[in-house]
C-alpha cells in the first residue's frame, strides 16, 4: 500500500515491488476528476459534475511539474496512476475524497471541534451549510484495501463513506457527539460577506463519489460518517 506516491517518478520506483507483490494499492485522489468545463476540485472555479462521479469520469491530463501546487497535484497523480496501471502488475488505484481519521495532518473537523471547546453559543455557516464534498474515513479506505488484497487486479475504484453529509449535518454530528448545542446561523450570499462562515465542505455543487464499482466487488464499509468520525473527534 503506497500512501505517498505523488509523481510518475515515485510510481516508477514502486513498479519492481508491485511486480513481486500479490496485490498493490495506490492511494490517489478524487482531485483528478474534471467536469465538462475542465474544472477539478483544486481549480479556482469549482467543478459541477451534475451527479455522482464514477471512475470513468474524465480526468486532468498527466503532468510532471510541481505536485505541491493546486494544478500540479492532480496532474501528477494521474501520471503516477498511469505508470502503475500500464506496468501490468496487479494494481488497484483508490481515489478517496476528503479523508478523515485519528492522527490526520489536516483535520477538517477541527473547525467544529475547536468551536465546541471554546463553548461558542453560535455557529455561522456559509451558503446555509448546504455544501457537500464527500468525506472518506481512513477506516473505510482500510476496508477497501483489505478487499482488494483478497481480490487482486488492475482497476480504479472510488473510495468514500457510504453517505455524503452536508456541512450542516457534519456540524450537528460533531456537536451532538461532544454534547454541545449552539444556535445555527445559516448565511447566504445576500446577507453576509463571502469569507464569513466558510468551511472545508463549502462546495457550490455537490461532489459525491459513486461507490457502485466497489460494492460490486463485495466492499462493505466500516461505517458511515457519524460512526467513523467519532474516533477522530475524540482524538482532537
Amino acid at each position: 500500500v503506497d500512501c505517498a506516491c505523488y509523481t510518475a517518478e515515485d510510481a516508477a520506483s514502486l513498479v519492481p515491488l508491485a511486480r513481486d507483490a500479490t496485490s498493490t494499492v495506490l492511494i490517489s485522489s478524487k482531485a483528478v476528476y474534471v467536469d465538462a468545463a475542465g474544472h477539478h476540485s483544486n481549480s479556482p472555479v469549482k467543478p459541477d459534475f451534475g451527479g455522482p462521479v464514477r471512475e470513468d469520469q474524465p480526468t486532468v491530463a498527466p503532468g510532471y511539474g510541481d505536485y505541491r501546487t493546486g494544478e500540479g497535484y492532480p496532474a501528477n497523480k494521474v501520471a503516477a496512476e498511469q505508470v502503475l496501471l500500464d506496468s501490468g502488475a496487479p494494481v488497484t488505484v483508490l481515489r478517496p475524497s476528503k479523508i478523515h481519521g485519528p492522527g490526520s495532518r489536516q483535520p477538517r473537523e477541527w473547525m467544529f471541534v475547536k468551536r465546541v471547546l471554546d463553548r461558542r453559543p453560535v455557529l455561522l455557516l456559509a451558503h446555509r451549510g448546504a455544501g457537500v464534498d464527500h468525506p472518506t474515513a481512513a477506516a473505510n479506505i482500510a476496508a477497501l484495501i483489505e478487499l482488494t488484497a483478497r481480490r487482486p487486479g488492475r482497476r480504479i475504484l472510488n473510495a468514500a463513506d457510504p453517505d455524503a453529509p452536508s456541512a450542516l449535518e457534519i456540524s450537528r454530528v460533531i456537536a451532538r457527539h461532544l454534547g454541545h448545542t449552539w444556535d445555527e446561523v445559516l448565511l447566504d450570499g445576500q446577507n453576509a460577506p463571502r469569507p464569513l462562515g466558510r468551511h472545508p465542505w463549502d462546495a457550490p455543487h455537490p461532489i459525491v463519489l459513486d461507490m457502485t464499482a466497489a460494492a460490486g466487488l463485495g466492499y462493505v464499509p466500516a461505517g458511515d460518517y457519524a460512526t467513523t468520525v467519532a474516533s477522530e473527534v475524540d482524538w482532537l
